[in-house]
């Protein structure tokens, strides 16, 4: 660190530096510009990018596909949150938290807006009667296991991920503070899916799509290129469950719906229809 930081009495927005994640964020919430969201031909419209939280929403529609559920069709559109696509007025009236993934269900008499991506996979879970257990038991440990990921990730995410990946400088306090928290979050994973076959026991449910993209994806080396420093190799018990899951048909295609970064062969901008992710899946090597 360069030197001390001294917070002043007043706090200021100073976004002056180099840094793109730190400069598209602001204080104040709302529409910057106006612009109208597209809409395709599908019921169900996603506006999503493919990061872990958009990952969430996009193996639950391939899931419900996947399981013959028809109605669940949709058209997936591209927020580039770089770009700062998430503060358009037809975003924000979707999503006033001006965050990825945000969903509107044309299905019935008026348009039903849903945001945060732990409440879209549990309305379409409700929609649909898939991937949530109706009542008892097992309906309570998915909603615990649902509602911790939406409670650790953050420090994942934001944290972790930020200081360690993300930030200008490398500095040794937050990411020693996160790092410690992301190893602890995955030892309560490790523990618990050595008792257990998915998060809620022996059923794949919304709790799994919803820690796969983030603890998954880290623990199997593909997160932050974190692998060695956090000894995810130790996580005997997260790997089996996170290549567990990694093998379904409709993981793999739901990952790569509206990703823009990886390989040729994991990135789809947009998706209207099932052979939209074909034809990118075709690519990927044997």
């Amino acid at each position: 660190m360069s030197e001390q930081y001294v917070p002043p009495k007043v706090w200021v927005n100073d976004t002056a530096g180099g840094n793109k994640w730190a400069n598209i964020n602001s204080p104040e919430s709302g529409a910057r510009f106006e612009r109208e969201l597209p809409v395709g031909e599908h019921p169900l419209q996603l506006y999503s990018l493919g990061t872990p939280n958009g990952q969430k929403v996009t193996i639950m529609l391939e899931e419900l596909l996947a399981a013959g559920v028809s109605a669940a069709e949709y058209d997936a559109f591209l927020i580039n949150i770089g770009d700062s696509d998430q503060f358009s007025s037809g975003f924000v009236a979707v999503n006033p938290n001006s965050k990825i993934p945000a969903l509107v269900d044309k299905s019935g008499d008026q348009d039903v807006n849903v945001f945060e991506s732990a409440s879209i996979l549990v309305y379409l879970a409700e929609k649909f009667g898939q991937f949530l257990p109706a009542k008892g038991f097992a309906r309570t440990q998915t909603l615990n296991w649902l509602f911790w990921a939406q409670g650790s990730a953050p420090f994942l995410g934001g944290g972790f991920g930020h200081f360690y990946a993300y930030a200008d400088e490398k500095q040794e306090y937050p990411i020693n503070r996160f790092a410690m928290e992301a190893k602890r979050q995955l030892d309560v994973l490790d523990k618990h899916l050595a008792q257990n076959t998915y998060m809620a026991g022996d059923e794949y449910t919304i709790a799994d799509m919803a820690i796969w993209p983030w603890y998954g994806c880290l623990a199997l080396g593909n997160l932050y290129n974190a692998a060695e420093f956090l000894q995810v190799h130790t996580y005997t018990h997260v790997r089996r469950w996170a290549g567990q899951v990694q093998s379904r048909e409709a993981v793999q295609r739901g990952r790569i719906v509206n990703r823009t970064f990886g390989e040729e062969w994991e990135q789809l901008r947009e998706r209207h229809e099932a052979a939209d992710i074909d034809k990118v899946l075709a690519n990927k090597p044997a």
